[in-house]
């Protein structure tokens, strides 16, 4: 799968920082790949946030992405910064 625009919306805007929602049933592996989100190199700084939810059809992960960098042309995040851990109970 790739980048879906119509899945990425605004949380919160203060200050020139953007804290996003993404929900995807992509992995958090393809998520954090540099590049994944070029398309939307007109909206995300660098310094943003990304909620995201991914593998949203299988395990249903969730967490943190950091705006990296953006060129212009090109938008890297960092990867997946996962919330909650396994429960062992």
């Amino acid at each position: 799968m790739a980048y879906d625009p119509k899945r990425l919306s605004v949380l919160a805007y203060a200050n020139g920082f953007t804290l996003w929602h993404y929900l995807t049933n992509d992995t958090a592996t393809a998520v954090g790949t540099a590049g994944y989100f070029n398309t939307a190199t007109d909206m995300l700084r660098s310094g943003d946030m990304i909620l995201a939810n991914v593998d949203n059809a299988a395990s249903k992960g969730a967490g943190v992405l950091v705006v990296k960098t953006n060129t212009g042309s090109v938008v890297d995040v960092a990867n997946l910064t996962a919330f909650g851990t396994v429960n062992d109970a």
